[in-house]
């Protein structure tokens, strides 16, 4: 563990809104300040560019593992981003227009000599649906489409299909379709709001109901345990906020083989912090933006996650 001290900023969604027993976010800040960094606190809010200088207008932040009070805003900083040593780009998707703005602005930081977590320009280019098609020897079989004739031609191959938007998280617009189904067009319709969206088509994976495994990956070496979210009770959507439950456990070998594919294109690419996303055999989602499990890991094995990322990004400052 280094005990260099740092300057740590931190881009996230408003810090009163999260959930400070499952927020990821809330763990390296926790760690980060442990080590005696210092946290400067910003929203998207907070940023901006003047004659081609990133600046921000935060306030320096002091964090607590209390579910009653976990944070404490302190003095306001207000200065050039690049001042910072480290930036965690922590928002939240919608991967939207304003999501990307927000990288342009980082990457003017990154450029005059900050550390931005992940690289913005990775941010960009990772999107966490469509990037799986970057491993084709992993990924089940699959279709990104704005033409509903060919996903119902797909659809009508595989028999059962998932259907998703390349822009969401947290399991929001999720469609299991199966042959036949009535619902099949106005899905399709909407998914591809009639021909001018990209939706994403997966073949089904039964594995689900084993639960769709979070795998993270720190400098492209995977955590030796992954977080299996179990769809709940009627659902088949594997994800915490729609209430699946979260069951550790360890990684399988052939868990170990995507990650070990995966792990180094990312690590090349500056993304020091990914959440792989496995369903049996599958890869089906590359997250790079803010991936999550950390607390639920390292309750239930007794680990320090995000102290293994502070060191990896030690590390690269050093080498930098």
């Amino acid at each position: 563990m280094s005990g260099t001290r740092r300057l740590l900023g931190v881009v996230m969604d408003p810090i009163e809104s999260i959930v400070p027993s499952k927020d990821s976010t809330l763990a390296m800040m926790l760690a980060a300040q442990n080590r005696g960094w210092t946290l400067i606190y910003l929203t998207q809010n907070d940023l901006c560019v003047q004659d081609g200088i990133a600046l921000g207008r935060g306030a320096e932040l002091s964090v607590a593992d209390d579910p009653e009070r976990w944070f404490e805003l302190r003095d306001a900083w207000t200065g050039r981003l690049d001042e910072l040593d480290v930036i965690l780009m922590r928002k939240d998707p919608p991967f939207d227009m304003e999501y990307v703005y927000t990288t342009y602005i980082l990457e003017l930081a990154e450029m005059r000599g900050a550390m931005v977590v992940n690289r913005p320009a990775s941010l960009r280019d990772i999107n966490e649906k469509a990037y799986t098609c970057w491993f084709p020897d992993y990924v089940p079989r699959c279709l990104i489409s704005r033409e509903q004739h060919e996903l119902k031609q797909f659809l009508e191959r595989e028999g059962k299909i998932v259907v998703k938007p390349l822009d969401g998280m947290g399991g929001k617009s999720i469609f299991v379709v199966s042959s036949g189904d009535p619902n099949t067009s106005v899905i399709l319709e909407t998914m591809t709001d009639n021909g001018n969206c990209f939706a994403l088509a997966q073949q089904f994976i039964p594995e689900i109901a084993d639960g769709d495994k979070r795998i993270l990956l720190i400098d492209g070496e995977a955590i030796d345990y992954a977080l299996a979210r179990i769809p709940a009770p009627g659902e088949s959507r594997g994800n915490l906020v729609v209430g699946a439950r979260g069951e550790g456990r360890e990684l399988t070998a052939r868990d170990r083989e995507i990650a070990a594919a995966v792990g180094p294109t990312l690590r090349d690419k500056g993304v020091v912090f990914a959440g792989i996303d496995v369903i049996g055999d599958y890869l089906t989602e590359i997250n790079v933006t803010s991936p999550t499990g950390i607390r639920e890991l390292d309750r239930s094995f007794d680990l320090t996650i995000s102290d293994e990322l502070l060191d990896a990004i030690d590390r690269r400052l050093r080498l930098a």
